[in-house]
């Protein structure tokens, strides 16, 4: 997950906290978070239906659900679980959405483009309800927009629209969702800085919005409405840096195209490219996610490569050395999921390990790895108090992760109400767990 616009006034947030939800704990519609309507945001999601790979990591700018796999700039879910609880979160960059079981997504934090979807450009600091949207089965976002994939096969999208990112074929911005043209198989959605991609079910990857780096795989600008991406056919999950975008393929390899100068594809080369090419050495990854100018994948054997820029430390190799060609982060070797985050020149990787526990590294300058400090670190760090985790989000200063049970905790940046707590506050203690009954 990437973000990329957003600057503000910094207040570290370095508690765990747990986001309130609608289910059995009221949630006012529009509360304005403290620290008001700061410019930012993007996201990642997970989707049902395969954005990730079995066993494998979620897209950036999307969902993490059933599986516990979570897109970087994505969502996550778990298990089956009783109707109206959470099934997948995506971290973004000032603000957060989640998945319920009912098919119903709720989002709090900035909303200055319309990115919670609800109709206004108030933000809030507790989840409000997307408009119109009752069926959804994956999401996905990005700087200022965010995307549903629905029960039958459509998407739509709602927010910023400058670049034609919204799909709908204008460049005029909506504060509800609006219908993706042409498409109507998608089985997951990921989201760039300003450029949108969906997994179509026969393998195929369309991509829209600004491409000038070649991000959505063909010679545009721009594009306001679905193309088709040249030389992939067999994807099985999609992802989305700022200016770049992966495939993991049935194969198990691993295709980006788009920005290359700091080593974003992972080619050996920091060329742009809106032709797909292979990441160097990979072929047996079961999961991908990219942030903003970095990927991360993992592998069949649980351990994690990243390639890209690493000046946080968000390779996690214990450098700050770019890498043009993926290199092992240190330290893991039973991961279940990763997640690629990032705002600006703030940029982080999170790690699900087997039984739970998430592990984060790179910028902490908001508290996003989660381990009580704002130090980062360029090697894996344990998230304090989250022991039962079954997905994790990387936003763009915070993280989140969904626990057993469909309960949602989030922890870093909230001064624009992204951690969905009620109070936009710092340092937030613990509150009432979304779903808990």
């Amino acid at each position: 997950m990437f973000f990329l616009k957003g600057l503000a006034m910094r207040f570290p947030s370095i508690l765990s906290v747990v986001v309130a939800a609608c289910v059995n704990v009221a949630c006012s519609a529009g509360t304005t978070a403290q620290g008001g309507l700061a410019t930012g945001g993007a996201g990642f999601m997970l989707s049902t239906g395969g954005a990730v790979a079995s066993g494998g990591a979620t897209n950036a700018g999307g969902a993490s659900q059933t599986g516990g796999v979570t897109n970087a700039g994505g969502s996550s879910s778990t298990g089956v679980l009783p109707p109206g609880v959470a099934a997948a979160v995506l971290a973004a960059n000032q603000h957060t959405c989640i998945l319920l079981t009912d098919g119903l997504i709720r989002c709090s934090g900035i909303n200055s483009a319309g990115e919670l979807g609800n109709g206004t450009m108030q933000g809030s600091s507790l989840p409000v309800a997307v408009t119109a949207i009752t069926n959804a089965t994956d999401m996905g976002g990005s700087y200022d927009c965010n995307c549903a994939v629905l029960s039958g096969g459509s998407l739509k999208c709602w927010g910023y629209n400058g670049f034609g990112q919204l799909g709908n074929g204008t460049s005029s911005g909506s504060l509800v969702p609006v219908a993706v043209s042409g498409i109507t198989n998608v089985k997951a959605v990921t989201s760039g800085d300003d450029h949108t991609c969906a997994l179509m079910s026969d393998g195929t990857i369309q991509c829209w919005g600004y491409g000038v780096e070649g991000q959505i795989g063909v010679n545009a600008e721009k594009s306001n409405v679905p193309v088709l991406v040249d030389g992939v056919s067999n994807a099985t999950a999609v992802t989305s840096g700022a200016w770049h975008t992966c495939a993991l393929l049935s194969d198990r390899t691993i295709q980006c195209w788009g920005a290359g100068k700091e080593g974003e594809l992972g080619n050996g080369d920091t060329a742009n490219t809106p032709t797909p090419v292979l990441v160097t050495g990979i072929t047996d990854a079961i999961g991908v996610s990219s942030g903003s100018w970095h990927t991360c994948a993992l592998l069949s054997n649980r351990t994690i490569q990243c390639w890209g820029k690493n000046d946080n430390g968000q390779l996690g190799n214990g450098t700050l050395t770019n890498s043009l060609v993926p290199v092992t982060v240190t330290g893991i070797g039973n991961a279940q999921a990763v997640s690629a985050g990032g705002a600006w020149a703030s940029t982080h990787s999170c790690a699900l390990l087997n039984g739970g526990t998430p592990q984060c590294w790179g910028a902490n300058d908001w508290g996003q790895l989660g381990n009580g400090t704002t130090t980062n670190s360029t090697t894996p760090v344990t998230v304090v108090g989250v022991t039962n985790a079954t997905a994790v989000s990387a936003g763009g200063w915070h993280s989140c992760a969904l626990m057993a049970g469909g309960k949602v905790q989030c922890w870093g940046r909230n001064d624009s109400g992204a951690l969905g707590d009620g109070s936009g506050r710092p340092g937030l203690r613990a509150g009432d767990a979304f779903g808990a009954h």
